[in-house]
């Protein structure tokens, strides 16, 4: 670090630090050591470390973790916007994705969800909701809603693949959704669900899939942790 820079010794660190994670030469789930040791091994002072700290935590790049230290968080999750599934995106990108059944049932359609199925209203329909992890951290909440007798499913058969592979295998073609991203705080329990702090930010998304005919099919209202997510857009200007 060159201290005769007016660039702030804690943004200089914190750069160094942003590009060996970059580079992998901080590999995911490694430790830095605590404060003091990083310290007396930079020859800088504690709060210089803890600020340079902070800011990579901030950006989701590093996490406290109690009786553990600061470590190296996992690569984000970064989604194209199209019609795909989770579990398809985190296997292509080599997040080794696994899967927590949380409630699996049928159920009367309330008000919303039957008319975003175009059931009426009452009619059974089937509520799936998983934990969805990658590298064995958790990701994301999924919730999906189902017409009755669209595809068969048990427990053991949503945490070995994607929903959407299943569908693909019961015949379903899913040919287009209707999709709206938010964003809210997390409530106490979805923070214990998702490992993160009551309040923390969470990214929503809300779809309705139709398969080739037109006919909607799967209705999810999934929750995402912003620290370890992000769609990506590619845009086109207007000629």
């Amino acid at each position: 670090m060159d201290r005769t820079s007016p660039v702030p010794l804690y943004f200089q660190l914190s750069r160094q630090l942003e590009a060996a994670i970059a580079t992998g030469a901080l590999t995911p789930g490694s430790l830095l050591g605590n404060e003091i040791d990083l310290a007396d091994r930079l020859r800088l002072s504690r709060p210089t470390v803890r600020q340079a700290i902070q800011a990579l935590v901030e950006k989701g790049l590093l996490v406290r973790r109690r009786g553990v230290g600061t470590q190296v968080v996992h690569n984000r999750v970064r989604r194209p916007l199209e019609l795909s599934s989770l579990y398809d995106d985190l296997q292509a990108a080599g997040q080794h994705p696994t899967t927590r059944v949380l409630d699996h049932r049928v159920e009367p359609a309330d008000a919303r969800t039957a008319a975003a199925l175009d059931v009426p209203e009452g009619s059974d329909v089937l509520r799936v909701e998983r934990l969805r992890s990658a590298r064995g951290e958790p990701v994301a909440r999924l919730r999906n809603h189902l017409p009755a007798g669209t595809v068969d499913l048990d427990a053991a058969r949503l945490e070995s693949t994607g929903l959407y592979r299943l569908m693909r295998a019961a015949g379903v073609t899913l040919h287009s959704a209707h999709q709206s991203i938010g964003a809210r705080t997390a409530t106490r329990h979805e923070a214990a669900l998702l490992d993160e702090a009551e309040g923390a930010p969470l990214l929503t998304m809300e779809r309705t899939t139709y398969d080739d005919t037109g006919r909607p099919v799967e209705l999810g209202s999934h929750l995402y942790r912003a620290s370890r997510h992000s769609f990506e857009l590619h845009l086109l200007a207007r000629p």
